[in-house]
């Protein structure tokens, strides 16, 4: 008899929500999913990058919702989630992508710089994860969310003192998620990504020197691409990773086993 131990990455018959799903990380993360056979609610404030998510997701021959949302108003969080459930009937997956930053040096930070970051960065990802995680009690089929966290909230960058702390709290917020919820059956965990080319990064990487910087700390020597971040979201989101809650998966071609 022949033992079969390799344990599934399909997703089929999976929906999930992706934030920030317009560009950058959160497309890649979307179609991603969608090559692996879930169905994807996209979330942005872009109507338009939105779009041309959803049209290379309906290309794979999968449904997709484009739900315009922005992820710091609890209401809209609320009608957000709650028409994925009216459209689809449940939410097995969440990816907490939407994120920003200001480049401000700690002593220049002003309050509203503050606000803007923590709540489009931390708060908005604890919104989602509270409706869907209270959906995903009531279905009582468990559940995978994944933050979309960041080497800066494990070591110290020059990033931003504001952005480094919610990431820094997004990892924390995922440890106590993971333990309050794993009797429900939901898995929570993060992945913290250094440097990869995204529309975002465009002007930084364009930088030689800022570059050399870069990888002068990355034992891998490069910066890294798209497609090597979603084979671990797709991991952690599928049965070959439904063991793993609580976790952070720094994927960051070495960089947080160097320091910057």
């Amino acid at each position: 008899m022949i033992h079969m131990f390799l344990p599934s990455f399909n997703l089929s018959g999976k929906v999930a929500i992706v934030t920030g799903a317009g560009r950058g990380i959160g497309r890649a993360l979307a179609i991603g999913l969608a090559e692996a056979g879930a169905d994807v609610a996209l979330i942005s404030r872009t109507e338009a990058d939105l779009e041309r998510t959803a049209a290379s997701i309906h290309e794979l021959g999968r449904r997709t919702l484009i739900l315009q949302t922005d992820v710091t108003s609890r209401e809209q969080v609320r009608d957000t989630v709650e028409r994925v459930m009216r459209e689809w009937g449940e939410i097995d997956l969440l990816i907490n992508n939407a994120g920003m930053n200001i480049r401000s040096k700690a002593l220049d930070v002003t309050d509203e710089e503050w606000q803007t970051i923590m709540d489009t960065n931390l708060k908005s990802a604890f919104m989602l994860s509270q409706e869907v995680g209270q959906r995903m009690k009531e279905m009582n089929n468990g559940g995978r969310i994944v933050n979309i966290s960041s080497v800066a909230g494990h070591v110290a960058l020059r990033t931003g003192v504001v952005y480094a702390a919610t990431k820094a709290a997004m990892i924390q917020m995922t440890k106590v998620l993971a333990m309050e919820w794993g009797k429900y059956g939901i898995n929570v965990n993060s992945i913290g990504p250094w440097y990869f080319k995204t529309p975002l990064t465009e002007k930084l990487l364009a930088d030689e020197d800022y570059v050399r910087d870069i990888l002068a700390v990355t034992p891998l020597n490069r910066v890294g691409e798209l497609p090597e971040l979603v084979g671990p979201v797709v991991f952690l989101c599928s049965e070959a990773g439904s063991y793993v809650t609580g976790q952070t998966l720094f994927v960051d071609g070495g960089m947080t086993i160097h320091g910057f």
